[in-house]
């Protein structure tokens, strides 16, 4: 029950998203496969026949047109409808697999997804690559195999059952005994095989790309020797799997081959029974109109039931790769299927103070973040009721029951020492996480976060994923705004100049003016800062603060930090401890001007 129920999400994702195209497609290839069964029994019906007219003397009155040109009826149909199945079939499984992805990305784009992804963003990358690519052995390698084979089956049955209706349910009943037969045994045989397999295969992964990311760290420490060894045992153990699907899949190819033989052989010997059976019919004056049909018609329908039967275990062999890669396909739809199950949650609005805006907003932290939400209202930017909020795996609440209320044009500063809840309280703003408790109202957000996240792209791209529909002259007015446009001039490629990995080729102070101007080019009212100016030198912090200052001129402002120069953006100090808003302050008041020269400078 318990694999129906993994099987289920993807299967019905498959039948809601392709379904006719994947009929479409099965009903091709099973024509396919039934046009050169009967392409090969016709030919052979044909030489047969043709041959002995010849010996007989009666050539002349041999029609040989209406075979010849079923002939080539057929071969016409077999060639054009292969290549309308092979289009067909995988357009409707791209379709379907692109259709899967975006569903898993919906999935992704939830509260504590980019966390979650930081924790462990290899397993999400092999969902998206692996995991999706191996549910295409489901359709191509299994379905329509399957659906082609018991097609082929019925067809010999229905051949065979003209000469004699035992014979004809004997064979289909024996192809589908054998044909499937095998195909099980190999999938149970390989199911776990293919599981270690996957498993091996994305630990080796792992570790490349831990090699790669850190090789510079590994070479300091002298562990990349290691880290190579580590790499050639997991490279030996997922060829020593390799080698035992490879000799699983040789196996099922030998039995298949043993099945065929066996198969022609009880045909011949069942047709030379029939054969024999007719020649010796008791009735005497009829022998020799019987041997003149054991001769001339017995011979032909005898090659048409051989060539028939020789070629009807074929399309099962073909399902002895989808048998070998079943395991890991199983496996994906298990990893799959819950984030299609997955729902989204309804929010239920409590009823809004008046005058105020209400909203739900979502967004992802990545150097700059996005927010999306809706409103009514125009004086509310963040309004937080009783708002808990828990880490996985930490004890205790990361943030107890908060209230707070950000006018819109107010400019706050969170104040506290390093894990109090300060990037906790943005994340919840920003829609990135969820609370356990409690209610959150936001406004869309653009969310600047401490670690800039630049990409091995070229800068025009880097700066487009926060708009991209934006033209280079927005583009150029933003680097200006944030102070980067004469370094970008001075590069030989402008816009198209490629970065590397993490930003590779841009000092600090460069990458988080690229940042802000990104935060300048999402058009959003709320600002969520987290400490924007961290490791970076005193003059290139006072700049890019001044120009924060400048374009931030009214919009609502959310600063996390825990140094003066940032908190004096902000007319309003929050002081977080433990979770919880100790203190709220405002500018002008003593108490505000404490706490603002408590905080360090650098």
């Amino acid at each position: 029950m318990k694999r129906n129920n993994d099987m289920q999400p993807v299967l019905s994702l498959f039948i809601l998203t392709g379904g006719r195209r994947l009929a479409l497609g099965a009903g091709l290839s099973t024509l396919v496969v039934l046009a050169g069964m009967a392409l090969l029994g016709t030919s052979g019906w044909f030489i047969t026949s043709a041959a002995l007219a010849g010996l007989a003397g009666s050539a002349a009155m041999f029609n040989v047109f209406v075979p010849s040109a079923a002939i080539r009826l057929l071969a016409l149909g077999r060639t054009f409808g292969r290549y309308a199945e092979r289009t067909v079939t995988h357009d409707a499984t791209f379709g379907v697999l692109a259709a899967l992805r975006e569903r898993l990305f919906r999935g992704w784009a939830t509260p504590d997804a980019a966390r979650a992804l930081l924790r462990r963003p290899s397993r999400l990358l092999f969902r998206l690559t692996g995991d999706i690519d191996a549910l295409e052995s489901v359709y191509l390698r299994l379905i329509v195999p399957a659906v082609a084979a018991c097609g082929a089956a019925l067809l010999a049955g229905l051949v065979l059952a003209n000469l004699d209706w035992r014979l004809g349910l004997a064979m289909f009943g024996w192809l589908l005994a054998v044909g499937w037969g095998v195909t099980l045994l190999v999938a149970r045989l390989a199911r776990p095989v293919a599981l270690r397999r996957v498993r091996a295969l994305e630990r080796l992964r792992a570790q490349a790309i831990d090699l790669v990311a850190g090789q510079t760290d590994l070479a300091l420490a002298g562990r990349v020797p290691a880290q190579c060894a580590q790499l050639a045992r997991l490279d030996t153990n997922l060829a020593r799997h390799d080698a035992a699907l490879h000799r699983l899949e040789t196996g099922a190819g030998w039995l298949y081959a043993v099945g065929g033989h066996v198969t022609v052989a009880a045909v011949l010997l069942a047709v030379g029974a029939l054969a024999q059976q007719l020649a010796s019919h008791p009735v005497q004056q009829q022998m020799p109109q019987i041997q003149a049909q054991v001769g001339q018609l017995g011979a032909p329908a005898a090659a048409l039931a051989l060539l028939i039967a020789l070629a009807a275990l074929e399309p099962f062999a073909a399902l002895r790769r989808g048998a070998i890669e079943a395991g890991r396909s199983w496996l994906a739809m298990r990893r799959v299927a819950p984030r299609l199950r997955q729902q989204d949650d309804a929010a239920v609005p409590l009823p809004p103070a008046a005058g105020t805006s209400t909203g739900t907003g979502t967004g992802t932290g990545t150097g700059t973040g996005t927010g999306t939400g809706t409103g009514t209202g125009t004086g509310t930017g963040l309004l937080l009721h009783a708002a808990t909020v828990f880490h996985p795996g930490r004890t205790g609440a990361a943030l107890h029951a908060v209230d707070l209320h950000i006018a819109v044009g107010e400019r706050v500063a969170v104040v506290g020492s390093s894990g109090v809840g300060k990037s906790t309280l943005l994340a919840l703003a920003a829609g990135e996480l969820a609370a356990q408790a409690g209610q959150v109202w936001a406004r869309p957000a653009t969310w600047l976060t401490q670690r800039t996240e630049l990409f091995c792209d070229s800068l025009r791209d880097n700066l487009r994923l926060a708009d991209p529909a934006a033209t280079d002259a927005q583009l150029w007015a933003a680097l200006q705004a944030a102070g980067l446009e004469q370094d970008v001039r001075g590069f030989a490629q402008g816009l198209d100049t490629l970065l590397g990995e993490g930003g590779l080729g841009l000092s600090g102070g460069q990458s988080r003016r690229l940042a802000l101007a990104r935060l300048l080019l999402r058009r959003a009212d709320f600002w969520l800062l987290d400490e924007p100016t961290e490791a970076l030198d005193g003059a290139t912090a006072a700049d890019v603060l001044a120009r924060l200052a400048l374009h931030a001129k009214g919009r609502t402002l959310l600063v996390a930090t825990h140094l003066r120069r940032e908190a004096a953006l902000a007319d309003r100090l929050l002081v977080m401890k433990d979770g919880r808003i100790d203190a709220d302050l405002r500018r002008g008041t003593q108490a505000f001007d404490a706490a603002l020269d408590a905080l360090r400078q650098h």
